[in-house]
């Protein structure tokens, strides 16, 4: 194994992007809402497409969709490999994984949530809606094959209680979506939607004998993820929304200079950009007027539509997960 592939960590949000896994495109709905465990937080729009996929796959639903869900995926690789960034792929879900989802359905789409990596810790989480409990085992290889040989530790949340059917049960859960990285800083937004209490006590139990300083984050009941609030783009510069904020950015990052957006852009996934390093940042052209701020400030702003994407309630941030960023 090259030493490169043996170098995992992830010093910040924005630290020069060297390794980055970028999601599938599986979705496989439950049977019945019911079974769902609580509304899929998307906007009107989108939740009237997927209503008609309950008990289905989306593509047999929406094949022409899929195609260009996947072509969306395709073409950030193909972005972030034009930058010398190494991407890799999870894996599809085999044929055993589908059948054992039944009628819980399966999702292999944001691999933000299911892992993450902090600093040099690599940490399975635990998604709250029963049909993404299973979204971490197509990365399951390529974090045997990355970490298992690095410095890097792997550890995994402790696996939450058993829900009851249509609940999301006692937890603990913690998804990669709700944590923000800034060196030592870590951020965790807690909505009661992913994240829970107890999934945050334990991150900062995990992580404090390691210097790390763990900030929890109050978020609305209806934001799913801290990255669905703040966006962090550089030192010092950052995209919020205040209205997610009831208690306004956490304390290290009230200084930053804020691009300020609306109930109506973050839930069109306005802080859910994705910066390639301090002075390279991707987001979807409905988001022109943030690239127009962003622009203003220095940096290159690369428009990719990810309007499929963002019908799941994710973008750019969400559909992928670093194993390298370092300064």
């Amino acid at each position: 194994m090259a030493a490169e592939h043996a170098r995992v960590g992830v010093d910040s949000e924005f630290a020069p992007l060297r390794t980055m896994v970028v999601a599938r495109c599986e979705f496989r709905a439950p049977d019945e809402a019911d079974s769902l465990g609580g509304a899929m937080p998307v906007p009107e729009d989108a939740a009237q497409v997927l209503e008609a996929v309950w008990g289905k796959t989306f593509g047999e639903v929406y094949p022409d969709k899929q195609r260009a869900w996947e072509a969306e995926r395709e073409q950030l690789a193909a972005v972030l490999h034009s930058h010398g960034v190494e991407v890799l792929r999870p894996r599809l879900f085999d044929d055993s994984e589908k059948a054992t989802a039944g009628r819980i359905g399966y999702a292999n789409f944001f691999v933000r949530d299911p892992w993450f990596t902090v600093g040099a810790h690599v940490i399975e989480g635990a998604l709250q809606f029963p049909h993404r409990r299973m979204e971490v085992l197509p990365s399951r290889d390529l974090l045997v094959e990355r970490v298992m040989p690095a410095a890097a530790a792997y550890v995994s949340l402790p696996r939450p209680g058993a829900p009851p059917l249509g609940r999301r049960g006692p937890g603990p859960f913690l998804e990669g979506g709700d944590v923000l990285v800034l060196g030592t800083d870590i951020f965790v937004g807690i909505s009661g939607m992913a994240t829970d209490e107890l999934g945050y006590q334990w991150l900062a139990k995990y992580l404090r004998p390691f210097g790390f300083t763990v900030t929890a984050v109050r978020l609305p009941a209806h934001v799913l993820h801290l990255d669905c609030a703040i966006g962090l783009v550089r030192d010092g510069l950052l995209i919020a929304c205040p209205e997610r904020l009831p208690d306004g950015l956490p304390e290290p990052l009230r200084s930053w200079e804020h691009i300020d957006v609306s109930e109506d852009e973050a839930a069109a996934m306005a802080t859910n950009g994705l910066p390639i390093d301090p002075g390279t940042y991707i987001t979807d052209p409905e988001f022109e007027r943030v690239g127009a701020e962003l622009e203003r400030r220095g940096i290159t702003v690369e428009y990719l539509d990810f309007s499929v994407s963002r019908l799941f309630g994710g973008a750019f941030r969400c559909s992928t997960q670093p194993l390298l960023r370092e300064d």
